[in-house]
């Protein structure tokens, strides 16, 4: 990393740096001396160290911590110990799940800041989100093909949070080969189509690896009728037809994903299994089904993250309590609800609140028979809360 220097915090704000969290933010900062976005190390106002990590002087988080030990050196060595941690943390679970496919590195909850990667198959996926990374990203490619001898890693740095460190969208093979389009990854006895190109995240929902399993292990759809929200490919579809579902309607704003639905249903050999694939509107959606009188037995709402700044929280609540109100409304008695939030700014006690008064407001009895959150791979550093993006309730009607 080019160059080097320190800031020095303002006076009573270097709490939260001895507490370990990851992130300074420019409003903290006294002064800066040397390179503003070089390596940096932080200091109190009485000049005492407490941190060092990379700088990026045209964000709000203007500097990310990357160790609190003053005695460390941040070169290839570090940063190739950090990496092999994380895979070396994941190493055993991976092998004992048979998964072939998970996250590898995730960001500041393993002390990497800005750095994803998943790995889908032979392949990895690689997503640069700060300037900071920007900078080691050719050597962190390096090793990654080193550690784990991948056969190509592609990168999906198109996000947004670029722009906000001043960063272009960047995407194309780093290294090796590119992967196959689709590249088909298994999950407990099912398979999957990975769109890594174009698709969301880094092509495929990782993170809902648990909710899958959960609806694979506790959820019997026998004979029953589902309507998947925001379906995506329709992983979460392909896990109810597993469990016997009769009727699967799949509805999303893209009809790309939805022919990516259409395939992970053959490739699973669920052609038997009625299915409908709807490109429209969610919210319109559910007001038409409303109107015409549908009812379903499981309805799954994971929809897109609704909340970027703490501006958007009360807007998303509403739209949150919306499409809850809707999807209770269209439940049969005894019917299932899985909904989700993405928004780590919507924390789970609120985002429990919401579906609580969707559930007064649309005149239904509901108990909460599971929680719902990131899996292991997504794990969350105790001192980085804003880690837990993820969470989820499995509601079951009980009266109108």
């Amino acid at each position: 990393m080019s160059g080097s220097g320190s800031i020095t915090l303002k006076h009573g704000r270097e709490k939260p740096v001895m507490q370990r969290h990851p992130w300074i933010f420019s409003g903290a900062i006294d002064h800066v001396e040397g390179d503003p976005a070089g390596l940096l190390d932080v200091r109190d106002s009485a000049g005492k160290f407490l941190a060092r990590g990379y700088g990026n002087p045209r964000s709000q988080i203007a500097v990310r911590i990357l160790t609190w030990n003053e005695a460390e050196t941040i070169d290839e060595t570090w940063w190739r110990g950090r990496l092999q941690a994380a895979i070396e943390a994941r190493a055993a679970w991976v092998e004992r799940e048979k998964l072939t496919a998970c996250r590898l590195v995730n960001a500041e909850s393993d002390g990497l800041p800005g750095l994803i990667v998943d790995r889908y198959g032979e392949w990895l996926v690689l997503q640069s989100l700060t300037s900071g990374i920007e900078a080691v990203k050719a050597t962190l490619v390096e090793q990654l093909a080193d550690l784990l001898r991948p056969r190509g890693i592609y990168e999906r740095s198109d996000v947004d949070v670029r722009a906000k460190e001043g960063l272009p969208d960047s995407t194309g093979v780093l290294w090796g080969d590119p992967p196959p389009e689709p590249l088909v990854i298994e999950e407990y006895g099912l398979k999957y189509p990975v769109d890594i190109f174009t698709g969301h995240k880094t092509g495929f929902y990782l993170d809902q690896r648990d909710s899958r399993r959960w609806l694979l292990n506790h959820h019997t759809a026998e004979g029953g009728e589902v309507l998947n929200c925001f379906s995506y490919t329709g992983a979460f579809s392909a896990c109810a037809a597993s469990t016997g579902a009769r009727r699967i309607t799949n509805l999303d704003s893209s009809q790309p994903a939805l022919d990516m639905a259409r395939q992970t249903m053959a490739l699973n050999g669920f052609e038997s299994v009625e299915a409908e694939y709807v490109c429209a509107d969610v919210f319109q959606q559910l007001r038409v089904y409303r109107a015409e009188g549908r009812r379903f037995d499981l309805v799954i709402l994971d929809p897109p993250k609704f909340v970027h700044s703490t501006r958007d929280i009360e807007r998303a609540a509403r739209g949150y309590k919306d499409i809850n109100l809707l999807a209770f409304q269209l439940l049969n008695p005894g019917g299932t609800l899985m909904t989700f939030s993405c928004s780590g700014l919507v924390d789970p006690d609120l985002f429990q609140k919401i579906v609580f008064g969707a559930s007064v407001d649309a005149g239904r009895q509901a108990q909460i028979v599971g929680w719902l959150a990131q899996p292991v791979d997504h794990p969350v550093l105790l001192s980085f809360p804003e880690g837990r993006y993820l969470k989820g309730l499995v509601c079951q009607v009980t009266g109108y």
